[in-house]
């Protein structure tokens, strides 16, 4: 029976951990683990013949680094690595007595250990090129669906899911890796990944790796509440901790077993191990699990569009789409497409966010200009400075797919009408890459004067959609806002509409608010109070401008008067105030502060803005009386949690465009900013993931660190002989895999006999406080920022 036909229906089971029991069986620190699929075929399937003998009903081969980024250059080709690997499996499934018709072989995919550009250096279409490279080789091999697991970017996941289904047949299931708070590395949430993997129309996701059984109970049930999908939980056995010089996990099968129980009783239908979980673990929780009822996967109906970080859930409190990414009538804004002024169209993106839109909307729309060139360049650095989810508003099926590939989440688009052509070029897309989309109520026919008619066409938008397996939670109506200067009845039929739309299809709806008003004086007058109107008899969605008073008056009133703002407390928070302290531009001559520009990650604003400051005041008092206090106010935020990593290195990025203006500076004075301590960063021996080590090495840079990047795979020898010819005084360790850490103790045994003054802190997702206390690291950074905080004041000292 294929497994899809499973799904939902049963209790099914994953295997455990494979790395640890490598280890266990002779794999040295340094060596892939899937290279042993050809040089030691006989363990790894034993390893899976244990798991499918303790009762596990998929097994995943051995090979989650199996992919291009990492096998280019190695002696075994990839085809071989994983044509091995499913021949194991397969040899282990046989030995085991298990039918291939109630059990299965799954490729395992795991990341690529880089960050996607603009964050990183690997390009989302070569990180596609990557796992579809290992996609077509897995299903060549007959596997029977595709794992991508351990997945800590959302855009990383994207591009594995794409490659997936657009180059095979398989099934695909997807598995994050989440932190104790429910964020990815990157900043995003469960409702964003549930919105994204929904709408990439993945079979099954949920979450493997990073916590224990106990950690993810909370983060399931987020799942379970946001998701219409089968939902996975693969824990690690616990925290890892050592033991006489070696590796383990604390918590032991029974327990284990205990606590899956109750994770399949709140909601879990596919249940597995990750990291230190061993055949006994999955034996016991076979054994106590089996049997046990599965909840039934809901449908839910929640309309959202996410970007990286979060999503945005439209429903019955009205929301805001900013409309001021568009041409339409702004000659300042044409310009700036025109010249491609892209930090002019961030500002415009920010400041409307800061003015409290929920979602931009953005249209880059010239007849002289290349529309899918622009949309690409601008969705991709709007992402970088804010979190925000994007409306992608254009008529052009070419930039809407192009924006679509490379959004980072499930994005708005708009538009659809109920022209059988549109239709015809716009629901294939949402079928591909998923997305909730604006429906237009007008057809070959034009716009009907009637709010009875415009329902209509609404129903027919919402049937043909459904036809390319669209929900109707994922259509968004627009019964078109006609203005009364020239409509007499323009208002009356577009609200009675709104009214009628909700009331037939109960789905959400969006408006151009200001439409209405064309051609009439004083519009702000006419617009505030159609807005309210609109809210009134069903606007889900305005498309304003926030920057407007009129417009966000009508807004706050209207949530604290609808009871949608609790304690009225967002009314009170915006105008308890008003006529005390009258809102200041920051804006000096056209140009940012410089503390503005970084923390807000403007590049070419920061550029100017220092070399503005640079004109009144000493290069050494910028650096230390803006520059470091803009990049501490970024660190909080991302401590905190209300800035996510894209926004992070982009601030990180515009500080180091202003240092190189000051050290420009102070070249040309003859003098020097006192350079800081040399600090040594490396990825350990074996382990080729480098996002966190390079995260940290951004940062420590622009604190005024001379950062010594030994890069990833370095041996400890290595770094100990850098760090004595260097003087060094602090080494950064990295590490992901728990086949590698083994690697980093080691390193930190060379460096207390070798260079003993030497303070050694260590990150990676594998490792916590306790485990780097047993392995003798001086400090953990649980993130980056911590790093740095610890360099600060170590050197301090």
């Amino acid at each position: 029976m294929k497994i899809s036909e499973r799904l939902g229906k049963e209790l099914l089971f994953f295997d455990g951990g494979m790395g640890t029991l490598l280890q266990e069986a002779g794999l040295l620190p340094g060596e892939l683990p899937e290279v042993w699929n050809i040089t030691h075929p006989e363990k790894v399937t034993e390893i899976h013949r244990a798991y499918y003998e303790a009762g596990s009903d998929i097994v995943l081969t051995n090979t989650f680094g199996a992919n291009a980024c990492k096998f280019h250059d190695k002696e075994c080709e990839l085809r071989q690595v994983i044509e091995a690997a499913v021949t194991n499996a397969r040899k282990a499934q046989e030995l085991a007595g298990r039918d291939r018709d109630n059990s299965y072989v799954a490729l395992d995919m795991g990341p690529t250990g880089k960050l996607l550009a603009p964050m990183g250096d690997l390009s989302f279409e070569d990180a596609y090129e990557a796992f579809k490279e290992a996609a077509v080789i897995g299903e060549d091999c007959g596997v029977d669906f595709i794992h991508i697991e351990t997945m800590s970017d959302a855009y990383e996941v994207k591009a594995a899911v794409l490659a997936v289904k657009e180059n095979t047949a398989l099934p695909v299931f997807v598995t994050l890796i989440f932190d104790e708070k429910g964020k990815l590395l990157t900043g995003g949430d469960v409702p964003a990944a549930v919105a994204l993997l929904e709408g990439l129309r993945v079979d099954a996701i949920g979450i493997n790796c990073g916590l224990g059984p106990e950690q993810m109970l909370p983060i399931l049930e987020e799942f379970r509440h946001y998701s219409s999908l089968p939902v996975i939980v693969k824990p690690n056995a616990g925290l890892p901790k050592q033991r006489n010089g070696e590796t383990y996990y604390d918590v032991e099968p029974g327990k284990f077993a205990e606590v899956m129980g109750d994770i399949v009783k709140k909601g879990a239908c596919l249940i597995g191990g990750c990291c230190g979980t061993t055949p006994e673990h999955i034996r016991c929780m076979t054994e106590v699990c089996r049997g046990l009822p599965v909840l039934p996967v809901e449908e839910k109906e929640f309309t959202m569009v996410s970007s990286y970080g979060q999503a945005v859930i439209l429903g019955d409190k009205p929301l805001i789409i900013g409309e001021r990414i568009n041409p339409t009538g702004k000659k300042r804004f044409k310009e700036a497409l025109k010249n491609r002024d892209i930090d002019y169209i961030l500002k415009e993106g920010i400041t409307q966010q800061d003015k409290g839109a929920h979602i931009l909307d953005v249209n880059v729309g010239l007849p002289d200009i290349d529309e899918t060139a622009m949309m690409k360049e601008v969705v991709m650095q709007l992402q970088s400075v804010t979190s925000l989810p994007l409306q992608i508003d254009t008529v052009d099926a070419r930039a809407m797919e192009a924006a679509m590939r490379i959004y980072n989440g499930k994005p708005m688009l708009n538009s659809v009408s109920g022209k059988q052509e549109s239709m015809e070029q716009v629901f294939p897309l949402i079928q591909k890459y998923g997305g909730t989309v604006v429906g237009l109520t007008l057809d070959e026919e034009g716009i009907p004067k009637t709010a009875e008619a415009r329902a209509d066409i609404a129903g027919k938008i919402i049937a043909e959609a459904a036809k390319y397996g669209i929900a109707k939670k994922d259509i968004v109506i627009d019964v078109l806002t006609m203005t009364i200067s020239s409509e007499k009845d323009g208002a009356r039929v577009t609200l009675d509409a709104l009214r009628e739309v909700r009331r037939r299809y109960g789905v959400c709806t969006v408006l151009g608010v200001s439409n209405i008003s064309f051609g009439l004086p004083a519009r702000p007058i006419i617009n505030s109070n159609f807005y309210t109107m609109a809210m009134q008899n069903g606007l889900s969605a305005g498309i304003i401008n926030p920057s407007s008073d009129d417009m966000m008056k009508s807004y706050y009133a209207y949530c604290a008067l609808m009871n949608y703002d609790d304690n009225c407390e967002n009314y009170i928070a915006r105008y308890a105030n008003q006529g005390v302290d009258a809102e200041k531009s920051p804006v000096k001559d056209g140009i940012l502060p410089l503390q503005t520009a970084i923390i807000k990650g403007l590049k070419e604003e920061a550029h100017s803005s220092a070399l503005d400051m640079v004109k009144e005041r000493e290069p050494l008092d910028i650096i230390q009386e803006e520059l470091i206090p803009a990049l501490n106010i970024v660190g909080e935020g991302f401590e905190k949690g209300t800035i996510f990593l894209p926004q992070l290195l982009m601030s990180a990025d515009a500080a180091k465009i202003a240092f190189s203006v000051m050290k420009d500076v102070l070249a040309k004075l003859g003098q020097e900013e006192k350079k800081k301590e040399k600090i040594i960063l490396a990825t350990v021996k074996g382990d080729i993931h480098d996002i966190g080590k390079n995260i940290v090495k951004v940062l420590l840079e622009n604190y005024g660190f001379d950062v010594v990047d030994l890069g990833k795979d370095v041996a400890p020898e290595r770094i100990v002989e850098c760090a004595v010819k260097e003087g060094i005084r602090l080494v950064g360790l990295s590490a992901l895999m728990t086949t590698t850490v083994i690697s980093m103790e080691e390193t930190i045994r060379q460096l207390r006999e070798s260079k003993p003054d030497c303070k050694v802190m260590v990150g990676g997702a594998v490792l916590n406080q306790e485990y780097a206390d047993m392995i003798g690291a001086d400090f953990y950074g649980r993130d980056a920022m911590q790093s740095v905080h610890y360099a600060q004041s170590l050197f301090q000292e």
